[in-house]
């Protein structure tokens, strides 16, 4: 009987805590971003960094890296964390919020949002 609850009980944390992990989308998920569209560092990303409601400056304020504040993300990003033209390999793209984010920030980012950043990654990471 015992050992009867205990793989009931075994199975049903199992099952909790796979349920629970809500952070990682899988990369077919990921929406096509069209080789055409042209994305600007300065205009399509950085503010992704601070939004209402998705605030990454909130921790990456300086204290701690890397430093996503407007006017000082890019060079806290590259080299360090993004490797260019390689979203896969890059730190900064596999811990996104809603990608892997090692702490519950309260928020993730959306499929979009994440695609928009591996798109700009993977076409050379520019500063433009």
């Amino acid at each position: 009987m015992k050992k009867k609850a205990l793989l009931i009980l075994s199975g049903c944390l199992l099952m909790f805590s796979a349920s629970c992990y809500y952070d990682e989308l899988v990369a077919e998920e990921l929406p096509d971003i069209p080789d055409g569209e042209e994305i600007s560092f300065a205009q399509d990303i950085e503010p992704l960094f601070s939004q209402d409601g998705k605030d990454c400056t909130r921790c990456h304020d300086g204290s701690t890296d890397p430093d996503l504040r407007i006017g000082r993300a890019y060079n806290a990003l590259v080299p360090d964390y993004v490797v260019a033209g390689d979203a896969a390999a890059s730190e900064f793209f596999q811990k996104l919020p809603g990608r892997g984010h090692p702490f519950d920030v309260g928020f993730a980012l959306s499929a979009q949002e994440i695609a928009l950043i591996g798109a700009w990654i993977d076409r050379g990471a520019e500063n433009n």
